[in-house]
């Protein structure tokens, strides 16, 4: 059963860190592109890092850039996403979703796979 499953939201304080698991069941990720997305409270869903198939390159966007970083372990078969320098506008639901590795992006209208989410509250 193909599956994504993120884990490892919470609750932190502003400045803090987290770390986003994005572990895969049922497909090989490094076979795929896998982006992270945010959903703010009232908000759209917005894409906010890419980490390509196969060689791995990443992009970001620009609210996050510098703050955020996306790995893959090919052994676990798991996405990561590392949340540094954290803000209350960084609150919301992050999504994982998967692309094939030949569409060589992860806009959200073309991504194939979607986890359910997990919640990051960044509040004092």
């Amino acid at each position: 059963q193909l599956q994504l499953v993120e884990s490892g939201g919470g609750l932190v304080q502003p400045g803090g860190s987290l770390r986003l698991s994005c572990a895969a069941s049922g497909i090989t990720l490094n076979y795929y592109n896998i982006g992270w997305f945010h959903q703010a409270p009232g908000k759209e869903r917005e894409g906010i890092s890419c980490i390509l198939g196969g060689g791995g390159s990443t992009n970001y966007a620009d609210s996050v850039k510098g703050r955020f970083t996306t790995s893959r372990d090919n052994a676990k078969n798991t996405v990561y996403l590392q949340m540094n320098s954290l803000k209350p506008e960084d609150t919301g639901i992050y999504y994982c979703a998967a692309s094939l590795i030949t569409k060589r992006q992860c806009a959200g209208p073309i991504m194939d796979h979607w986890g359910e989410g997990t919640l990051v509250t960044v509040s004092s």
